[in-house]
Parts: C-alpha cells; structure tokens; sequence
C-alpha cells in the first residue's frame, strides 16, 4: 500500500525568501517572488524528491501576530491550517535581519506544536552570516539552526538530511503512487458525498446527516475494487468562499481544496432533485483549473426514476439529464456521467469503472508522429488565417499528461486563437476520445525550446 507522501510546510515572518526556498525545494519557479511583503496569501503545494524520498512541500503567507489587518489575519489561518498537515515545519528566519521581534511570536507560538521544527536561517550568502547563524538558537526551538541561501543554492542538502533522517524513524521512503488511486469526493453540502463514500466502502465510515456540512474534515478512507486499491478522499461540501471567511467553514473550504489538490481524480456529487446548480458548476470548473480527470455522480436519482417496471418511469429522463449538463457545461463535456442512488448503493460499479476510464485518459501519451499527422490533416482541413496572416502549425509534441498537454511550434502564436485551439482539441477527441480528461493545447514559436522536439 502506497503511504502518503511526507508534507514539509514553509512558515515564517513577511520577506524571509520563504517562497524562494520553496522554489528551491521543488527545483522550479511555482511561487511568484516579491521584495513586497505579503506577496503570498495562499497556500502553495507542489511534490519533489531528494534522494529515494518524494515529499510535499506547502508555501504560506508570511506570519504576524497582534496585527488587526483581517487580510493578515486570514493569511496566518491559512498558515495554520497547513501545520496542522504538516509532517515538518521549516521555521525561515533572515540571516540579514538577525532575530526579529516577529521571530519571537511565531516562536512562541510554535512551542506548543507537536510537530518537529527547524529553524533555517536563509540569505546566509557569505561566511559571515553562515558563522553568525547561532544566535537563533535563541528562539528556543528546534534542535538545530540550519544556514542556507535559497538565491544561492547551498545549505540544502545538510537541512534535507536532517529533515528525512527524523522522519525515517516513522515513514518509509519513496511512496509509490502507482498503487492506489487518489479520488476526491467533491460537491456542494448535503448532496450525498458522505453516503457515496459509505456506499463505496460497503461500513458506515462517514456521518451522514440531512444537515449541510455535517463533514468539516477531509477524510481517507481505502477500499479495494476489483484488485484495484483506492483512497477515498471525502470533503466537506465547498460552498462560495465569499459566505464561509471567518467562519468553521472556511477550513472546511480549504481542506476541500487541498484533497482535490492530492488526488487523481475528481467525483462530483450533484443531487438529482435539485438538479445542475451554479455551485455544482463553480466546484466542477476546481476540478478543470487543477487539470483533474472529472467523473460526475448524479446522486438521490431513485427519487426521479421509480425502478424498471413501476408507473412512472420515463426512458428519456437520463438523456435529457445528460443534455442540460453538457449545454451548462460545455467546456466539461468530456465529464463522464452516472445516475446513482448511494443510500441504496446502486450504480457504484458504474461509477468506478468511470473513475478508472478517466485517469486512463488522464495518463494518456500520443506519439510524436501520429500526433503531427493529426496536426497536419486538421490544418488541411480547415487552415486558418487571422489579421491577414496565415496562421501554420510545423511541429507538435506531447511533453507531459496528467493532464494530456500538447505543445503546437507555429509561425504565430498570437494567431493561435481560442476557438482554433478547441478546433484542435475537438480533433485530437475525433481519433483519440479520452472520455473523463481535460486536455491542453499550448503554442509557442517555431525554432524556440527546441529541447521540446527530442
């Protein structure tokens, strides 16, 4: 069984380098880096590894206490909400700055956290601040300080070493994907995701209750189907971010963003009553800016169609379902739709066979030649031209999936227009349907990023 992966949470004042470091960590530039304090407001996560260990690293905002800005305030509640994931708190602190009265609070504040801490004292660019570095021992945490420069690349394999020798006394190493499927349970409250996750693993593992957002916490459960084994992931009900700052709700929020966030597929749970709302659209369209496959559960649906022989029954009811949903979401239309009834457990192998049918598609590589023939035949088709320009695509490449994303190397990229870009999505759909997956299309100027051809 696949163990999850070790969860590293960058935490300090404003304008330590924190997002800096975290780029560092995950060897590219993810977090936007300011000498403006405050840049970062949400938490950022993305995976990397070092040596045989995979791990997680999550970027905050910086960290003030006694400040009254409601801003700054919900900035240090989402920082708390990602320690309390936390495996191991990387404690920035400014080696430039020396201890900082802002130290002393977080400080403070991190005593009473039962999670290991380590102070890393960064923009320790020269000898000097590197053998200046101890003075942070007296903030009273950690068991040692850390000098590194994250501009520079140094200090980082001393940190890391220490961070993964503390956890090895209770993780293993290298967590393996590959063997288990990650699926959220996502949707608006009280449409039946916590039966769904009951249905799925057969015990009553969830509350379930007429009450919306009876489920406050993001819950794994693992189940097995088929020879398959899957970590249900279920959240509490998103609801518009406007109504739920300041309130329990906003953890519920921010945990639901954060499963969604881990796992590999996405189940959206609707109610079949009520039918596509403007919620089930906002949480749906989560899923599609995350790049996640999207399976949509229509739940409760043995209130709509009375069982196969009852008075009542109307064989279209289904379709026409399936047709508002993809004229409400049009840009959705891959989704891949089950009618279910979790309270009666009915429709489940449906609906998991759907899940597995669309990370098949989300893991989806096409190969460089038949990919350019597509291309090719496409423009023939249907060639485009725009401010009196012809707009030409010469060479096209898949560099990544998880989602499905194809790079199109054209005279133009600003030629390359939205409408066009659907036409070449809709045509790569035509050969290869990927039921279940998003796909991207990209464009850059023929002759750059040659690396990308080989």
């Amino acid at each position: 069984m696949a163990l999850r992966l070790p969860t590293l949470v960058i935490v300090g004042r404003p304008n330590v380098g924190k997002s800096t470091m975290f780029n560092r960590l995950i060897g590219y530039r993810l977090a936007v880096v300011e000498d403006t304090p405050g840049v970062t407001r949400d938490r950022i996560y993305a995976e990397s590894k070092w040596k045989d260990w995979q791990y997680r690293v999550v970027d905050t905002g910086g960290i003030l206490f006694g400040d009254d800005d409601p801003l700054v305030d919900q900035i240090r509640t989402q920082a708390e909400v990602a320690m309390a994931e936390a495996d191991v708190v990387l404690f920035v602190v400014d080696a430039i700055d020396g201890v900082h009265t802002a130290d002393w609070d977080l400080a403070e504040y991190l005593r009473g956290f039962n999670r290991p801490v380590f102070i890393v004292v960064n923009k320790a660019d020269n000898q000097d601040r590197v053998n200046a570095s101890p003075e942070f021992y007296s903030l009273g945490v950690g068991e040692e300080v850390f000098p590194v420069s994250a501009l520079q690349d140094k200090g980082f394999d001393k940190l890391l070493a220490a961070v993964f020798d503390g956890l090895a006394k209770h993780m293993a190493p290298e967590a393996n994907p590959d063997e288990e499927l990650r699926l959220a349970i996502i949707g608006r409250p009280n449409v039946g995701k916590s039966s769904m996750l009951n249905a799925f693993s057969g015990e009553q593992r969830a509350i379930v209750s007429d009450i919306p957002g009876t489920t406050r916490d993001a819950i794994d459960s693992l189940v097995e189907f088929k020879g398959h084994k899957i970590r249900l992931i279920d959240t509490a009900g998103i609801r518009r971010r406007g109504k739920v700052q300041g309130s329990i709700e906003f953890y519920m929020v921010l945990r639901a963003q954060r499963a969604l966030e881990r796992a590999e597929c996405a189940l959206l749970v609707i109610d079949g009553e009520e039918g596509l709302t403007d919620g089930d659209k906002r949480v749906a369209k989560m899923s599609l800016d995350m790049g996640k496959p999207l399976v949509i559960a229509v739940n409760k649906w043995d209130l709509i169609e009375p069982p196969t022989g009852q008075l009542g029954k109307t064989t279209d009811t289904k379709k026409e379902f399936m047709r508002r949903i993809h004229d409400e979401l049009p840009e959705m239309s891959y989704a891949i739709i089950r009618f279910t009834s979790a309270l009666e457990s009915k429709g489940m192998d449906g609906v998991m066979k759907a899940v597995f049918t669309a990370v098949d598609s989300w893991n989806f590589r096409l190969p460089t030649g038949p990919l350019n023939r597509l291309v090719q035949d496409a423009q023939f088709e249907k060639p485009l031209t725009r401010k009196g320009q012809p707009f030409r695509i010469k060479f096209a490449t898949q560099p990544q999936s998880r989602p499905p994303t194809f790079v199109m190397f054209c005279n133009n990229p600003e030629l390359f227009h939205f409408s066009y870009q659907r036409y070449m999505i809709n045509q790569i759909r035509k050969k290869f349907p990927l039921p279940g997956t998003p796909i991207t299309v990209v464009a850059r100027k023929s002759g750059e990023d040659k690396d990308d051809k080989e």
